[in-house]
């Protein structure tokens, strides 16, 4: 097909309802970018003999290498065919489309470009391997597609792995389609149900507080009454109307048959991207219409199915009426058969040897006529794809599929925005302007503009369309220029060759000594010149989609952060101006300058540079605008390392480059340490390799060393059976009293495990934590200032939890009861727990961690956490106050005691690292007034809140190692498919590095079996190059973060019994697992190390080789 010139990819874009903009989603090497490669082709922007082989828009040297797509790109394609526009009996017209194509990765690590790309699309084609199924990604996908509403065309790709690799019969084929099929129907299910769960729980509690209110005012009006027969009537009158209205607001769902796939419905393909052959139940019913003599619609209903041909009437059975006769599926009898007989005829059964008089007899059946030379080609595989080019184009039935299932934009975003507007941060206060342009899809140059940047790009400048020379149209002065620069460069490699001939001859030396001081001024022009060739900056281009107006260079515009709420659109961070630089339609490797946009198209943009970050909103007016930066980037990145240049005069050249990088990559982050490293947070190993790269090659342009990786860790506490008794016999265990050092003041703590549900609860929710302690900390200052205090951070905060979870956060109300109902269910020591709900005062680390502080004391100290603002303050105002001028009063002390929690729980005494788990207890605080020293309040207090934060936070670690300590390991959750052959192999590896299995199942129907494992993360480097080193090749793993897991293993233990001792000897001869990583991470913090042997048998180091 001749190349489609770009004006004619410009002039479509003005007709959005011949527009489709749509992302391909898979799991890693299901054949997403082969695929990508067969529509390119239609194009003729590659040849079609080479697609499944370039990889076009896999544009990086290493996806290029590892065979792996690692960032999304997007390409604009152009479609025509004839459709009949007003039913089937209105003639057909040639009819144009643009298609804006996103192809996404599929490996776990870069999920985020995922969560990017379906935001700016209006469906999805979802690809599943035909052998493989459903992997953990595709679940992913699936879920990505579900929430955010797109719609969803099933493709099942590798279909000639059945025949080659597996070796099926067509009626083995259909019966694991079928299952397949089922597999896939299963997970949209499940959304679906979860979502029906979620909606009538809420339904019900709101019925619930319907009829408690009901039954109240029946109850004030009763009490009103005077007779008791009207009592009686009204009660019962109340009571019919609460359930009344029960009734009337429950509203069934319509039927969720529509979200399911089908192949009667037009949503489901069956194809093979590398032979380049694809097909819809639909087509089948064209090609079957007029030799069955079945109408087209009929036939599409009943070619997937329980659905027989009878042989001799031509009629369709269903299998109830086969009466025992065995005949074969429709689909199997009339569709796989044929296919199967191509592969046949051409391959053979996989032993390369076809039939050629079964392929002649093929051809002509189906009208095909392929050139001689093709027919004699010894490449089977040329014959077989020749073959299905001519019979099923896979660009045909992909792009026809498309165009008929997948809605365009103005469809799409009038089903799917007024949801997202409502969900979005402050969705009831964006401006009703804005709202209804977007749903509405107005296009006007006068209409408000929306679009939303999903990330930035980072394009060389040497790649940018006006730094570019097109082909054929260089001039004469640009000939003329290239011409000397060669002239120049030759004659400066032929002096350096004389130079090297000459090297050994004194002469020659100073003679070219003499030659570079006189042509010095030549010579540095020349290096200046090369130095400025070698220098090619970045410049970052946004990846974009507008959904309402038109955009056009030059335009003024304001940048909306993710954190921007219409509710309170002053905070800080505020809204940005900025002026639209350029406008490039996306074209995979190259980009082509546009000058306006209108609605409904995916774009870049330039001129955003400082304005966004990693994502962001574009609006035309900063007061009352959507957010639509708030997305759920799935797994958060794990893997952190600490970076440093190998030339220290680098360092501004590594931090400017970190920043390029996080700006480019959604899911990178950088920080630096209170130590002062530089790290970089990625999402996996393969994520960290991609970042190096970049950082070396394109951002910082030096050399960096990477260092060890830096894995988290949590630090707990259990009741064992080995613990060693009781620091102090007189006291509980985990029970400390610290004194200061003037002795003073003398605090009262003990430290217990707090149940395992509550820990998990907290974790779960620490958003509405998070939320809760701005809005305190709001109200706290507007009761200072005797106003509103800004909101600027609980702004911020609140955004901050919804797009980190993705779901709604809890109110203090809902927050305190599901807290109350998760300590309630402790069966253990229960009367410990009694209403310390009401006793809470404060959450750690970071105030939103899952350790608690709870207030024990007599008078209540602290301030209450989970109670109302003007309940508290009530009762803080209700407390005997003893602070005069003269002593100050324990209650003073009460934020350095919050303080000191936070500093404890965010550094444990294992390994400074986060506690987890951990209740601490203020029994006691007493104060001691000393005449020795001075009366001052204020003096008493500035000389006490060192001495207090301290001794609190050691009281806390010390109660802390009255229990037996414990370690919690970041896990990994590992999905690994491997044949038979491979398996033990696989098992090895997996525990060699301490991973433990978790589910092994056979697929139906394959030879692979799925692995379901958890590995620690410290483990887990380099642990992909082993599996595929150990298996050939044969098993790659996915590795998705699963959470923290106890390490069941004190790392201070030693054998003190009898029995150990005599086992394990005073050494323990068995290694301590728990105490190898608690060292390794003292080690890399500088913290001592117990029992660090700088050097061992010093007298043997000779003889080590030996």
């Amino acid at each position: 097909m001749p190349v489609v010139s770009p004006e004619t990819l410009i002039g479509l874009q003005q007709r959005a309802d011949y527009v489709r903009n749509l992302c391909i989603l898979a799991h890693v090497d299901h054949g997403k970018t082969s695929l990508t490669d067969s529509l390119i082709a239609t194009n003729g922007i590659i040849s079609p003999k080479s697609a499944g082989k370039v990889r076009y828009l896999d544009s990086r040297p290493d996806e290029q290498l590892r065979g792996i797509t690692m960032e999304s790109s997007a390409i604009s394609l152009y479609f025509s065919m004839l459709r009949r526009s007003n039913g089937e009996d209105s003639p057909s017209q040639q009819q144009e489309y643009l298609i804006n194509l996103i192809d996404s990765p599929g490996h776990i690590d870069f999920s985020s470009e995922v969560s990017t790309a379906s935001r700016l699309c209006d469906g999805a084609v979802v690809l599943v391997d035909a052998v493989e199924g459903v992997c953990s990604q595709t679940v992913t996908v699936l879920r990505q597609t579900w929430i955010e509403h797109l719609k969803p065309l099933l493709v099942i790709n590798k279909m000639d792995r059945l025949i080659t690799e597996l070796k099926m019969s067509p009626g083995e084929a259909y019966i694991h389609l079928s299952r397949l099929l089922e597999q896939v129907n299963a997970v949209v299910g499940s959304f679906s149900l979860g979502e029906r769960m979620e909606e009538d729980l809420k339904w019900r509690e709101k019925m619930e507080e319907r009829v408690a209110a009901g039954a109240s005012k029946a109850t004030e009006r009763a009490e009103k009454e005077t007779s008791s027969a009207n009592k009686d009537s009204n009660t019962e009158n109340g009571d019919n109307l609460a359930s009344g209205n029960t009734i009337m607001d429950f509203e069934e769902k319509d039927d969720d048959e529509n979200i399911y796939f089908a192949p009667e419905k037009n949503n489901v393909i069956f194809s093979s991207a590398i032979d380049g052959w694809a097909f819809t139940v639909r087509q089948f019913a064209g090609l079957y219409e007029k030799k069955l003599n079945i109408k087209r619609a009929t036939l599409e209903k009943v070619l997937w199915g329980d659905y027989y041909l009878d042989p001799k009437t031509k009629r369709v059975l269903g299998k109830k009426h086969l009466k025992g006769r065995a005949v074969k599926p429709m689909f199997v009898q009339l569709v796989l058969e044929t296919v199967w007989a191509v592969y046949e005829a051409t391959i053979g059964r996989g032993d390369g040897k076809g039939d050629p008089a079964m392929t002649t007899k093929i051809l002509s059946s189906l009208s095909i006529n392929l050139p001689p030379y093709i027919l004699r080609s010894k490449d089977t595989r040329t014959i077989l794809t020749s073959i299905f080019a001519a019979w099923l184009p896979l660009s045909t039935a992909v792009l026809v599929s498309v165009i008929e299932y997948i809605p365009s934009p103005p469809v799409a975003q009038a089903a799917r925005f007024p949801s997202i507007i409502d969900a979005s941060p402050g969705g009831e206060h964006v401006d009703s302007n804005i709202r209804e342009a977007v749903t509405s899809f107005r296009s006007q140059k006068s209409e408000p503009i929306v679009a939303y940047v999903s990330k930035m790009v980072a394009i060389p400048e040497s790649q940018l369309p006006q730094n570019k020379r097109r082909a054929g149209h260089m001039s004469s002065e640009e000939a003329r220029e290239m011409a000397r620069k060669k002239r120049t460069e030759i004659a400066r490699k032929q002096a350096l060759s004389n130079e090297e001939i000459n090297s050994n001859n004194i002469d020659g030396i100073t003679l070219g000594l003499t030659n570079t001081t006189i042509g010095d001024e030549a010579h540095n022009g020349d290096s200046e010149t090369a130095e400025e060739v070698e220098e090619d900056p970045e410049h970052l281009i946004g990846f974009a989609r507008l959904y309402s107006g038109t955009l056009s260079v030059g335009d003024e515009i304001y940048v909306l952060p993710p954190k921007y709420s219409p509710a309170n659109p002053d905070a800080h961070p505020g809204p940005s101006k900025t002026t639209i630089t350029a406008l490039y339609l996306m074209m995979g490797r190259s980009l082509e300058v546009l000058t306006s946009v209108p609605a409904g198209v995916v774009f870049g943009v330039a001129g955003l540079e400082g304005h966004i970050l990693k994502s962001g909103t574009l609006c035309s007016q900063a007061t009352g605008g959507v957010n639509l930066a708030g997305l759920t980037m799935g797994s958060p990145p794990i893997v952190r390392v600490a970076l440093e240049p190998e030339n220290p005069s680098d360092l501004d050249k590594m931090i400017n480059g970190l920043k390029l990088l996080v700006q480019s990559d959604p899911a990178a982050e950088y920080e630096v340490l209170e130590s002062g490293e530089h790290v970089i947070v990625t999402a996996g190993e393969l994520h960290l390799e991609r970042c190096l790269k970049d950082l070396r090659e394109r951002f910082a342009r030096c050399e960096i060393q990477v260092g060890e990786a830096i894995v988290p860790y949590r630090e707990t506490i259990v009741s064992a059976a080995e613990m060693a008794p009781p620091k102090n016999k007189d006291l509980p265990r985990g029970t400390v009293i610290g004194v200061i050092a003037s002795k003073q003041l003398a605090i009262r703590i003990r430290v217990r495990r707090l149940p395992a549900a509550v820990t998990e609860y907290i974790d779960k929710n620490s958003a509405a934590t998070r939320r809760l302690y701005s809005e305190r900390r709001a109200e706290e200052e507007a009761r200072k200032t005797g106003g509103q205090a800004p909101s600027d951070s609980s702004e911020q905060e609140d955004d901050e939890g919804v797009a980190t979870n993705g779901t709604s956060i809890l109110s203090l109300a809902e927050f305190r009861r599901e807290l109350e109902q998760a300590f309630q269910e402790v069966k253990a020591e229960r009367e410990i727990w009694v209403d310390v709900i009401n006793r809470i005062a404060a959450f750690g680390p970071r105030r939103v961690g899952p350790n608690v502080l709870i207030d024990a004391t007599k008078d209540g100290l602290c301030r209450r956490f989970l109670q109302d603002t003007d309940h508290t303050a009530t009762k803080s105002d209700d407390l005997p106050n003893t602070t005069t001028d003269q002593s100050p009063s324990p209650r003073d002390i009460s934020d350095k005691i919050t303080y000191a929690f936070q500093l404890a729980t965010a550094q444990g005494p294992l390994c400074h690292e986060p506690m987890q788990g951990v209740a601490v207890f203020l029994e006691e605080v007493t104060y001691t007034p000393s005449p020795d020293l001075p009366h001052s309040t204020s003096e008493n207090l500035g000389r006490m809140t060192s001495e207090v934060i301290k001794i609190i936070r050691d009281s806390i670690r010390q109660g802390f190692l009255d229990w037996s300590p414990r370690l919690l390991l970041a896990m990994y959750s590992c999905e690994i498919q491997a044949s038979t052959e491979v398996l033990g192999r696989v098992y090895g590896v997996i525990t060699r590095r301490r991973g433990r299995i978790l589910s092994e199942s056979l697929k139906e129907g394959t030879p692979f079996f799925t692995i379901l494992s958890v590995l620690p993360v410290a483990e887990s480097f380099g642990f992909s190059d082993e599996i595929r080193k150990r298996t050939s090749g044969a098993a790659s793993p996915q590795l998705i973060f699963h959470g923290f897991e106890m390490l069941d293993e004190d790392p201070f233990w030693v054998p003190f019994t009898e029995e150990d001792l005599e086992d394990l000897g005073e050494t323990a001869d068995r290694e301590n697992v728990a105490k190898r990583y608690m060292d390794r991470v003292r080690k890399r913090k500088g913290l001592y190390v117990t029992g660090r042997k700088l050097v061992e048998r010093a007298e043997k180091q000779k003889t080590l080789k030996r």
